[in-house]
């Protein structure tokens, strides 16, 4: 990393809020690099992250913290983690596309609850990744109109395992199975994702770990581990 938005790309990816990074005046830095960590190699993520703020911003901040003014250092300090990160959002913008746009305005409208109570509360059973990948098949939804498809995609996804049926003899319906424990935060994915993309006419009925019984499959007909239909 070398650059302020590469850090705080990586510093979301960890979990953190953008809140959670500050910006300081390097004490020593070198003139070929915005970032200036005490330690190159490093691997951990610092939270107190020291910037050259005159490798790319010189006429922004040439009067800044000039050796002769020592007045008001904390505001000025403030000022400078301010603006380093508008600065950063600036360039994290510059290099989006078309799709990374759309994927950042419906997360917003999730956030603003346009899609509704339980999409909104259920969200943050997501990692930022799964986060993309379902407002990319949402997208994709807009475009094509494909419930049943997109919601299978999306669910092979989130669990690498899973097994979806549709059976519409008698009513439509769908049967999946997770092959994972059932958790919280799994319970919260499965709930968002039946929420977007099952079609209004269908139910769904959720397996877990184990498996209902398939005549003829042997690895589902397993005494203790077939559930009940």
């Amino acid at each position: 990393m070398n650059y302020i938005w590469d850090l705080l790309i990586r510093a979301e990816d960890e979990g953190f809020a953008k809140k959670d990074i500050q910006f300081h005046l390097a004490k020593d830095f070198s003139p070929y690099m915005e970032l200036s960590p005490q330690l190159l190699n490093a691997q951990q993520l610092e939270q107190q992250v020291e910037v050259n703020p005159y490798y790319r911003y010189y006429e922004i901040f040439k009067n800044l913290f000039h050796p002769d003014n020592v007045n008001d250092l904390e505001l000025r300090q403030y000022f400078l983690d301010f603006l380093l990160h508008f600065l950063a959002e600036i360039d994290r913008m510059q290099g989006m596309n078309k799709r990374e746009f759309s994927i950042q305005f419906i997360l917003r409208e999730i956030d603003a609850n346009v899609f509704g109570n339980t999409v909104r509360d259920n969200m943050h059973a997501f990692t930022k990744k799964e986060k993309e990948m379902v407002v990319l098949n949402i997208l994709r939804l807009y475009q094509t109109g494909d419930e049943i498809y997109l919601l299978k995609d999306t669910m092979k996804r989130l669990f690498s395992h899973c097994m979806i049926y549709v059976k519409s003899e008698e009513q439509d319906e769908l049967l999946l199975y997770i092959g994972q424990k059932k958790s919280a935060f799994n319970e919260m994915k499965v709930r968002l994702v039946q929420e977007i993309f099952l079609p209004v006419n269908f139910q769904m009925e959720v397996y877990w770990q184990n498996h209902f019984g398939i005549i003829g499959a042997e690895e589902t007909m397993k005494l203790d581990r077939i559930a009940l239909y």
